[in-house]
């Protein structure tokens, strides 16, 4: 058998703990003779190392023990402000550690995500914390198992099986439509923008059940182009409906940008010819007048979560997967009036 062959042979934790129907973290456990182990687990997995013929490789978990001192960030869009401020949450608590951050930007493509893990495994990051392109397949927490590279995903999630810390995104929306309700409005629309992935869906689930939990129509979805300067120029989308909506809830900070800059060109006054929430509230939404009610996720907030789960991971990789989702706030300020 070639060199190639017995690598791609060579029996994984991960394939053990597919054989005794445990995740790996369990399976670690084990080799690690945790006493957070039951008798009756322990001599599955053992069983399961049996019958496959694992070896644990003492040489390669000392090689882990070196650190690079280098975390890896990877996101969609380094464009979007609201991950500059996500950024300057993770370097901060990064930073205080002596490490530094190498930062990469995905595009939101699910092939340059792939090289740039790659890249990062390449140069021994001692983590990495992922904001997953739209399309991961869920498979990909798996690999990242295999590889025994810490990873934290921040914002939208792939699999539970990997930490996770995002933003409370229902709840959010069911602030944003309950403050619309009480000000009299029923015609609501959301004004959807980007790919289908997790973030999305849950925003977009959220501003239904908010309607529905008032009585109101949860049909006004509208998608808006990804580009800034296309949004301004697709804001007659919002008058094409078969209900015209008195308010407008954003997917995020681009959006209300972009309409907000449309409705102006239109002679449209915010606040008295149609309503106006934003989500995510990073700084730049205060350029806008009237100032924006916005709904805030905390970015800075949800960074340095991420950045602190990430350094308890590469400290003691046996941790279970933990799931932190930052509560939102709605922030009224002028953007919003009754309906006309």
């Amino acid at each position: 058998m070639s060199f190639d062959e017995r690598k791609k042979s060579r029996v994984t934790l991960l394939d053990v703990a597919r054989h005794a129907n445990v995740s790996r973290a369990t399976a670690s456990l084990v080799l690690r003779k945790s006493p957070l182990v039951g008798s009756e687990t322990r001599s599955r997995v053992e069983q399961a190392m049996r019958d496959l013929g694992y070896v644990y490789n003492i040489g390669a978990a000392r090689l882990r023990v070196e650190r690079s001192q280098i975390i890896g960030a990877i996101v969609p869009n380094l464009t979007n402000p609201f991950f500059a401020e996500l950024l300057s949450g993770i370097e901060e608590v990064i930073g205080e550690t002596g490490k530094v951050v190498l930062l990469a930007n995905s595009g939101d493509k699910v092939e340059r995500q792939a090289t740039l893990l790659q890249r990062m495994r390449e140069h021994g990051v001692d983590g990495v914390i992922l904001c997953p392109a739209a399309d991961t397949p869920p498979a990909l927490s798996e690999e990242i198992a295999d590889w025994g590279m810490p990873v934290v995903q921040v914002l939208r999630h792939i699999s539970f099986d990997m930490d996770y810390v995002g933003a409370d995104y229902a709840a959010g929306m069911r602030q944003a439509v309950d403050y619309l309700a009480s000000l009299g409005h029923e015609k609501i629309a959301f004004a959807a923008h980007g790919p289908v992935q997790s973030a999305y869906q849950e925003r977009v689930d959220g501003f239904r059940e908010a309607m529905l939990s008032k009585a109101l129509d949860p049909g006004i979805l509208i998608h808006f182009p990804a580009q800034l300067g296309e949004i301004a120029s697709a804001t007659h989308l919002l008058f094409d409906q078969a209900t015209r909506p008195t308010a407008v809830i954003c997917f995020n900070h681009l959006v209300a940008l972009g309409l907000s800059a449309g409705l102006h060109d239109c002679g449209l006054t915010i606040g008295r010819d149609l309503s106006l929430i934003g989500f995510d509230d990073v700084a730049d939404e205060e350029a806008i007048r009237p100032k924006l009610t916005s709904v805030s996720t905390g970015p800075v907030t949800i960074g340095e979560m991420a950045a602190r789960l990430l350094l308890e991971r590469i400290a003691n990789p046996d941790l279970p997967p933990r799931r932190v989702v930052n509560d939102t706030a709605l922030h009224v300020r002028e953007s919003c009036g009754r309906p006309m």
